[in-house]
């Protein structure tokens, strides 16, 4: 199974739990993430969809799809990543938090009405070739195609749970696909931020396994 194939199972169940109506008849009610409410965090997991559109339109545009940038490593993505340890009420959260009410604000019919036509388009990722370099204009970097469906499954795993918590629903598993990048990626960034020791005492050692093992 190709990452391709991870993206757009890991997007199906996220618009699959958006269709809760448990979700819609919490959309004004706080969700389990401080300061978002049910539908502010709705409208941010379908953001993740959302933005994997405008990757798609680069690749099936030959117009759009020639570019001098240079993509750098999944890794190196995060490490610049300006949310990764902003306080809650800096402006970088802040503004995460506004784009996802501004997306709640359409309703959550609407919202998920949305959410089902970008990902029934997306299928045509299969015209994209895997290096395709797509750019980032919020970050002002690129990322292989691969690498930046890899950040969108980080998110959809993550805002999914959120959610799923937020409104009482449990959390179905995601597809081997999906798993297995996100699981490589959080450990990954894990072991950068609390040392390799660290975390395989974490999986491996519960007697020496340290307090915090967060990866983000």
């Amino acid at each position: 199974m190709s990452v391709m194939d991870g993206y757009l199972g890991a997007a199906e169940q996220a618009v699959a739990l958006l269709e809760a109506p448990e979700v819609a008849a919490a959309w004004e009610r706080p969700s389990a993430l401080a300061e978002m409410t049910v539908g502010a965090l709705a409208g941010h997991l379908a953001a993740q969809i959302f933005s994997v559109g405008s990757a798609l339109r680069i690749c099936v545009d030959p117009a759009l799809r020639e570019t001098h940038e240079v993509p750098i490593p999944l890794l190196e993505h995060y490490a610049r990543a300006a949310w990764i340890d902003a306080p809650l009420d800096g402006e970088v959260n802040a503004g995460i938090r506004k784009r996802g009410e501004d997306h709640a604000s359409q309703g959550a019919s609407r919202l998920v009405g949305l959410a089902r036509t970008a990902l029934a388009d997306q299928h045509r990722l299969a015209e994209c070739a895997d290096d395709q370099v797509v750019f980032m204009p919020q970050t002002g970097w690129a990322l292989r195609l691969d690498d930046f469906l890899v950040t969108r499954m980080l998110e959809l795993a993550v805002h999914r749970d959120d959610l799923a918590v937020s409104v009482g629903r449990p959390v179905q598993e995601l597809p081997q696909a999906a798993f297995d990048p996100v699981l490589v990626l959080l450990a990954r960034l894990a072991a950068r931020r609390h040392g390799q020791s660290a975390l395989l005492r974490a999986l491996a050692r519960a007697e020496r396994a340290p307090a915090a093992i967060n990866a983000i």
